[in-house]
């Protein structure tokens, strides 16, 4: 541990250890000095070992979030356990309208990918811990207790095994996600919207394969999305995982995996939670249909509230706040963590083109940059999820008319349906140079 680090990145999950990770190249070449503050302990350093779990949460990348991790440098190792969306299929229950997109199509191996967030967290560790990467600092298990802003610097007060320490940085990065006690510590106010909705979370198994193929059903109740995971490999499951197989259901019917994310109003949310995996399945099937198949497991459900969250303040001189800590929206369009991912490359070569020009990294000048570059895109990502969530929540007749309609058009429009297409896979911006 150094008394002083040109960064300082507060949280080391997936959106504070791909920051690190996208200033490996350049801050070798700069002799940037990186630390990353994580509270919980890491893997081993350099260890990748992978064991899979029928529960495992994902997250869904876009084609574009690909780009950016085959420039950092971890795509090859990334893909060996991912499961690629090659269709989308939308549709409105007891509705008309239909879109249906193709990845073929869009002349795109993928329109997005499906990945465990254990494996990706894994990946990212695993890059920080290589030789290359000498420059940044693992702090963990710790925990930042106070930051205070200094003339040219930020002073930062660290815990780790009972010991309290003082460094300062340059700027501090706060990806500490949506929750935080040093933000109100520091008076970062947020602006909310509540959806008096909970999103429902789980792993479900379809008796036959599904061909990666992802699902967004809109109902009255709430968005259903579908999304296709890796199949699960039986002869590499711990023996408590295949016992868990054996007594819900025979072992092949637990390969197939999907996760769901159902969207459900606040006052059903407890009964949801409390059905049996029978009658939930059965639930499934009323407002999803048998599209995807046949459901014949699901596992251990999980929820949360949902509202749309943004910091009245992204930075600060010497301080800024990426990911949740920044913004979070609804899950409707899946877009969350890669509207995360592209502020993260912004901000990095925002870094290195301020390190480059002799710029103190935490002038309040190059940060208010970088605001403004990310602005227009999460005004656009989040606007939509907020809009499409209110679209297709609200049961007028003809609004109802209208968005069938919608969908249908937007099925048979080659043009329309690219547009749309690129910009989910976000490929409607380019990718910052990191070297």
């Amino acid at each position: 541990m150094k008394q002083h680090y040109d960064i300082l990145i507060i949280g080391g999950g997936m959106v504070g250890a791909s920051l690190a990770a996208s200033l490996i190249p350049a801050g070798k070449r700069l002799g940037l000095s990186i630390a990353v503050v994580e509270a919980f302990p890491m893997p081993d350093a350099g260890s990748v070992a992978y064991q899979p779990s029928y529960d495992a949460r994902a997250t869904a990348l876009a084609y574009g979030s690909r780009l950016i991790y085959e420039q950092i440098g971890i795509w090859e190792q990334l893909r060996e356990h991912l499961c690629p969306i090659t269709d989308i299929h939308v549709s409105d229950k007891g509705r008309f309208g239909v879109s249906r997109l193709n990845a073929g199509d869009e002349n795109v191996a993928a329109l997005g990918y499906v990945v465990e967030n254990h494996w990706l967290g894994r990946v990212l560790m695993n890059r920080l811990a290589q030789p290359d990467a000498q420059h940044i600092d693992l702090l963990c298990p710790a925990e930042v207790t106070a930051v205070n802003t200094l003339s040219d610097k930020m002073a930062v007060t660290l815990m780790t095994e009972g010991r309290e320490h003082r460094l300062t940085a340059e700027l501090v990065v706060m990806a500490d996600g949506g929750r935080s006690e040093l933000r109100e510590q520091l008076g970062i106010g947020y602006r909310h919207k509540g959806y008096h909705q909970h999103a429902l979370v789980t792993n479900i198994s379809p008796e036959s394969p599904h061909h990666n193929i992802a699902y967004e059903r809109f109902t009255d109740t709430g968005p259903m999305a579908l999304l296709p995971l890796e199949d699960l490999s039986l002869d590499a499951l711990a023996p408590a995982e295949l016992s868990a197989a054996e007594s819900s259901s025979p072992l092949q019917e637990g390969r197939h995996r999907m996760g769901l994310v159902w969207t459900i109003p606040d006052d059903q949310i407890d009964e949801m939670l409390a059905l049996s995996d029978r009658e939930f399945i059965e639930r499934v099937h009323e407002r999803f249909g048998y599209r995807a198949g046949v459901f014949v497991r699901v596992g251990e459900r999980y929820s949360y509230p949902l509202k749309l969250s943004v910091a009245d303040e992204q930075v600060r001189q010497g301080l800024i706040m990426l990911g949740n800590a920044a913004h979070a929206l609804h899950p409707i369009a899946g877009q969350g963590y890669n509207l995360a991912l592209r502020g993260v490359v912004t901000l990095a070569a925002e870094l290195i083109r301020a390190r480059e020009a002799g710029v103190n990294l935490g002038d309040i000048n190059h940060l208010t940059r970088f605001a403004e570059q990310v602005r227009q895109d999460q005004r656009k990502t989040i606007g939509f999820s907020d809009k499409t969530m209110k679209l297709f929540s609200n049961n007028n007749p003809l609004l109802a008319l209208g968005r069938s309609a919608g969908l249908q058009l937007l099925d048979i429009c080659p043009l329309a349906k690219t547009v749309f297409a690129r910009s989910a896979m976000g490929l409607d911006q380019p990718t910052p140079d990191l070297h």
